[in-house]
């Protein structure tokens, strides 16, 4: 379990979240949902123990200042948003060096049957089987965002921390790995955690939600709890229309428009459930 009690964060001495707290459960996912420069990235980046936070964040119990890096990168993997190329591996290399951390040896040590047997799984879950012999370099930047995936879930952590995963893919592509994650969440047992601008997905993924404005908590808990019309519109700052929810998990078409205008340039339209 995952535990974050009043966390501050941020950069040169400026926070840019304040007084979050949130509670993730095994078998749990966890949407962070907000506009740009709320402080998404910057708890996602707290969280991983990549900056500095005031407050607790601890699993299982156990803060994360207290732990060493190889055994906070047992409990928790990192899918950035962005994510480049500086080598000329094969898919199948890249995904096999999310196994290392679980090989605990140096680099010569070579990967057991189970590391590579792992790795494959990985790379079948993210839909790339039949080319994982192939050069990264050579890939579209849709396939190269499957390998960091593949590559993050080969980690096998605890705790898998995304920001924007579906970069760069097409619609199929961003439902499957979306359900993979949730399905994956379920069978083994682990959390996920992702920031997520495309509420459609969000709520596909989402067993929770933590709405985010201006680096504070605008809303938290179940998605049905979190997600309506007011704290959508007071979170991107928003007129909401065509705003209909039928169920938990089927949802009807839904438009966030800019109130200066009439929509046409400006408005962004959110389907859920129904495909619409």
């Amino acid at each position: 379990m995952l535990e974050i009690e009043n966390v501050s964060a941020g950069y040169n001495g400026r926070d840019v979240i304040r007084n979050i707290s949130a509670r993730i459960n095994e078998n749990e996912t966890l949407c962070i949902m907000g506009a740009n420069g709320c402080g998404k990235t910057t708890l996602i980046k707290a969280i991983a123990g990549i900056i500095p936070s005031k407050g607790k964040i601890s699993i299982d119990g156990r803060l994360i200042r207290t732990m060493k890096r190889g055994e906070l990168a047992e409990k928790i993997a990192v899918m950035s948003q962005f994510s480049s190329v500086y080598f000329s591996y094969t898919v199948f290399e890249t995904v096999l060096m999310g196994r290392y951390v679980r090989m605990k040896a140096s680099l010569l040590k070579r990967p057991s049957r189970h590391d590579r047997e792992y790795a494959e799984r990985c790379i079948e879950a993210v839909g790339l089987k039949d080319i994982s012999n192939r050069p990264i370099e050579t890939l579209s930047g849709g396939q190269l965002q499957r390998v960091h995936l593949a590559r993050t879930l080969a980690q096998q952590p605890s705790i898998i921390l995304l920001d924007e995963p579906t970069n760069h893919l097409d619609l199929k592509y961003q439902v499957d790995i979306i359900d993979y994650l949730r399905e994956w969440s379920r069978k083994e047992g682990h959390s996920v955690i992702g920031v997520l601008h495309d509420i459609n997905l969000a709520m596909r993924l989402a067993d929770k939600v933590l709405l985010l404005k201006e680096g504070k908590t605008l809303g938290y808990g179940k998605v049905d709890q979190v997600i309506n019309k007011k704290n959508l519109e007071k979170a991107y700052e928003m007129d909401v229309v065509n705003y209909m929810v039928s169920s938990y998990k089927r949802w009807e078409r839904m438009e966030l428009r800019h109130r200066h205008g009439t929509g046409t340039p400006g408005t962004l339209k959110l389907s859920c459930g129904n495909g619409q």
